[in-house]
């Protein structure tokens, strides 16, 4: 690659090291093609050949988002391969929600100093993410901004998009009174709530290196455990016609925010509390930080990542078919009040 400049370089902005980055991640990107994706990255556009066999109404579903101040923490302890999998993970679990299978995600980075092989890192949980959602990393950009971020620093954000049927889109009209909720379990904080945690934790004097033997590893470990990724267990409900109503992505606001946009007028989520199955990490949040019960479940999925509405006569079908990743967690009764927690 012949292409370079002194004075950018003078400026802040090494364009060589953006090239080297991009042959960094081919690897990891080539993990992720699958049928219709384009074989190769750099260009200006990424390439996706849609099949379109067996849909008579295609419906393209979108959804972007990102790893938010979770990021902070890989900042703190230099890891860098497993927020990509959160990039993923916030837009394919959105995604899958409308019913739709994930066919590619694109990614953007922006840095304050582009070290070639730490934007490979990122971009390795990125496709590791792709590969766990059954989509492509077709492309992406990567921003070298000197001034506008720390040289350590970076943000890391993304999109996905998806195709259903126009006839299998799930929305809150299909839900009924008496439909079973099914708790789809979480693997920690996933990607919500950052600030929060952050501010309970003193995490830049070494409380993310110390061991909590209720955690059974380090509180950093704990926390920066990637977000799981419900998409093939979704779609092999939907594919298997288990009876799912409508699918709740339970991210930032937690149960009395999120669970209220899968239902519709007139009814709502009644959940005994014991019945939900809390991982040890949300005590020790609520117990450092203070944090009473009601904000704990108005900020963080508390051991939910998503939440099926199933019609009563498959609920138990549907909760074999997920093995030990699915509980019961409430049921859909008549009310207004979104969400009952007894």
């Amino acid at each position: 690659m012949k292409s370079h400049s002194d004075s950018y370089r003078a400026a802040g902005v090494d364009i060589t090291a953006g090239y080297r980055a991009v042959e960094l991640m081919r690897e990891h990107v080539r993990r992720t093609m699958i049928p219709g994706a384009g074989e190769d990255i750099g260009g200006f556009g990424g390439l996706f050949e849609l099949d379109l066999t067996g849909l008579e109404r295609p419906v393209l579903v979108s959804g972007t988002d990102g790893v938010g101040t979770k990021l902070k923490l890989a900042f703190l302890m230099d890891r860098h391969d497993t927020v990509g999998v959160d990039c993923v993970a916030m837009c394919a679990n959105d995604v899958v929600c409308c019913g739709a299978k994930p066919l590619f995600f694109l990614d953007y980075v922006a840095v304050g100093k582009n070290v070639p092989e730490r934007v490979a890192q990122i971009v390795s949980g990125v496709a590791e993410g792709c590969v766990q959602a059954g989509c492509a990393l077709v492309g992406g950009e990567t921003a070298e901004m000197p001034g506008f971020y720390a040289p350590n620093e970076y943000d890391l954000a993304g999109f996905c998009v998806g195709v259903v049927d126009r006839s299998r889109v799930l929305d809150k009209t299909r839900v009924r009174a008496g439909d079973v909720i099914l708790a789809l379990r979480s693997s920690g904080v996933h990607s919500n709530g950052f600030s929060l945690v952050r501010r309970v934790f003193d995490v830049e004097n070494g409380a993310l290196n110390r061991y909590q033997p209720e955690l059974g590893t380090t509180l950093g470990e704990a926390l920066l455990r990637p977000t799981r990724i419900y998409v093939k267990t979704v779609l092999g409900l939907l594919e298997a016609g288990l009876g799912v109503n409508a699918v709740c992505h339970v991210t930032g606001g937690g149960f009395y925010e999120n669970i209220p946009r899968a239902l519709p007028k007139g009814l709502k989520a009644v959940i005994r509390r014991a019945d939900v199955q809390t991982p040890p990490i949300f005590d020790l949040i609520a117990r450092t930080g203070g944090i009473p019960e009601r904000d704990m479940f108005n900020t963080f999925n508390m051991g939910v990542g998503m939440c099926l509405m199933v019609s009563a006569q498959d609920a138990d079908r549907a909760l074999a078919a997920c093995g030990g990743d699915a509980y019961l967690l409430g049921e859909v009764a008549p009310g207004e009040d979104g969400v009952e927690l007894v």
